[in-house]
Order: C-alpha cells, then sequence, then structure tokens
C-alpha cells in the first residue's frame, strides 16, 4: 500500500512531532510551513505572522498500519482546539490549529471528528481548529527537525514553560 500524508498545525510544530514521531505506521514525520503566501519562507519571515503561514507538521504514513482516524485522534488530544488565536503561551496567526486535508476523504474524516467534539458538549465554545487543502509545504530549516530529540532539555524547558501539557490536562478533565 501506498504512503500517505496528512498535515497538521496545532500551535508549536516542536511539539507536535514528538507527539506523533514514534507512532506504528508513522514512517516520516517534518516540520514546516504552509498555508502563507510566501515562497520558501524562513523561520524568522512566519514567526513574524506576517507571511499567512502555520507551523505545521507533515505525516507520512503508511494506511495499512495507522488509520488517518486515529492521526486525527492523536491531533486532537494534543491541542487546545477552542483557542482560535494560537496554542498556550504562543499566539499568532501562524500558532493557529488547522487540519490540512489531501484527499476528499481526509476531509471528511476531519469534518466528522470536529462535529463530533463539537457536539460531545466537552468544550463550551464551538471548536476554532480550521479544515482546509494542503497547499505546499515547505520543511523548516534542520535544526528545527526532531527537535525535541536534538534538544531534549531546551524542549522540555519550553513545552513546560509553555503550559502545554497542564493545559492539555486540563483540557481532558473537563
Amino acid at each position: 500500500m501506498a504512503h500517505e500524508k496528512a498535515t497538521f498545525a496545532g500551535g508549536c510544530f516542536w511539539c507536535m512531532e514528538s507527539e506523533f514521531k514514534d507512532l506504528a505506521g508513522v514512517e516520516k514525520t517534518e516540520v514546516g510551513y504552509t498555508g502563507g503566501h510566501v515562497e520558501n519562507p524562513t523561520y524568522e519571515q512566519v514567526s513574524s505572522g506576517k507571511t499567512g503561514h502555520f507551523e505545521a507538521m507533515e505525516v507520512t504514513y503508511d494506511p495499512g498500519k495507522i488509520s488517518y482516524e486515529k492521526l486525527l485522534d492523536v491531533f486532537w488530544g494534543n491541542i487546545d482546539p477552542t483557542d482560535p488565536d494560537g496554542q498556550f503561551c504562543d499566539k499568532g496567526s501562524q500558532y493557529r490549529t488547522a487540519i490540512f486535508t489531501h484527499s476528499d476523504a481526509q476531509k471528511a474524516a476531519a469534518e466528522v471528528s470536529k462535529a463530533t467534539i463539537n457536539k460531545s458538549g466537552r468544550f463550551k465554545v464551538p471548536v476554532a481548529t480550521l479544515i482546509v487543502p494542503a497547499s505546499t509545504f515547505y520543511p523548516a530549516e534542520d535544526y528545527h527537525q526532531a527537535y525535541y530529540l536534538k534538544n531534549p532539555m531546551r524542549y522540555s524547558l519550553y513545552r513546560r514553560g509553555c503550559g502545554r501539557d497542564q493545559r492539555l490536562q486540563k483540557l481532558c478533565g473537563e
């Protein structure tokens, strides 16, 4: 079976990559930028919030080993879907959440999963996560790839300092 791609934006791409990298059936993860209007943007350009890009992660996976729906479950479990302005301590358009779909089947699955969350009553406000067609994905600079493995102490301090895990724990308990 051919590999497929899934693209997610969930705030800081370092924190998203660590959650998908070791899932059985995930062949590759790569962090980068998508959804903007500048070709080959740099981290500095994207972090300015002026390019329209999201910090995102592209997952290459084997659908015979892991379903797209499972990837969606992991995505939803690692974001605050109610925040339209970014994620945790990272605010701005580049840190918003989005699911970038590569096919009609992905779009349908993403819409069902979002509707299910909205209907669950788990959150007091509607899910703010966007569902949009995938566009050009630009890989981030090498030092951003697998950052959590290259710089485990800095990554841990950032993640804790940003309040990501604390907020996720609270969301799971709501």
